[in-house]
C-alpha cells in the first residue's frame, strides 16, 4: 500500500501562486509517476500534471501548460505542483495520485491510471 498526503492548499487572489505538496510513504517503490488531478463542484475528476519518478519526465493538462509545474523530491518522497498566475478557474479539490504504470504514455492523463489516491486539498482563487 501507498499512502499520499497532500497540503498547501488555501485560498488566494486571482494572479497569485501556490505550492501543493504530496508527501508518498508506504510501499513507494512499487509506483512509478505521480500526477495531480483536481475536481470542481458538479464537474469530472480532470488531469493536472504528471511527473516520472526516475526520470523527471513530465505531463500537462493544456489548461495549465505555462503556469503550473510538477517536480518531485525523491529523497523525501514528495511531489510539488507551483502555481502560478492562478484564475477562478483553477479553483477546484487538487488530488495527488500514484500510479503503478510502468509505460510513460498519454493515458497517465487518466483517473483511472492511478492506484493510490490523496484525501485532497481545496484551493479556492477569488476573483
Amino acid at each position: 500500500q501507498v499512502q499520499l498526503v497532500e497540503s498547501g492548499g488555501g485560498v488566494v487572489q486571482a494572479g497569485g501562486s501556490l505550492r501543493l505538496s504530496c508527501a508518498a510513504s508506504g510501499r513507494t517503490f512499487t509506483t512509478y509517476a505521480m500526477g495531480w488531478f483536481r475536481q470542481a463542484p458538479g464537474k469530472a475528476r480532470e488531469f493536472v500534471a504528471a511527473v516520472h519518478w526516475s526520470f523527471g519526465a513530465t505531463y500537462y493538462a493544456d489548461s495549465v501548460k505555462g503556469r503550473f509545474a510538477i517536480s518531485r523530491d525523491n529523497a523525501k518522497n514528495t511531489v510539488y505542483l507551483q502555481m502560478n498566475s492562478l484564475k477562478p478557474e483553477d479553483t477546484a479539490i487538487y488530488f495527488c495520485a500514484a500510479s503503478t504504470e510502468t509505460s510513460w504514455t498519454s493515458r497517465l492523463g487518466a483517473p483511472d491510471a492511478y492506484d493510490y489516491w490523496g484525501q485532497g486539498t481545496q484551493v479556492t482563487v477569488s476573483s
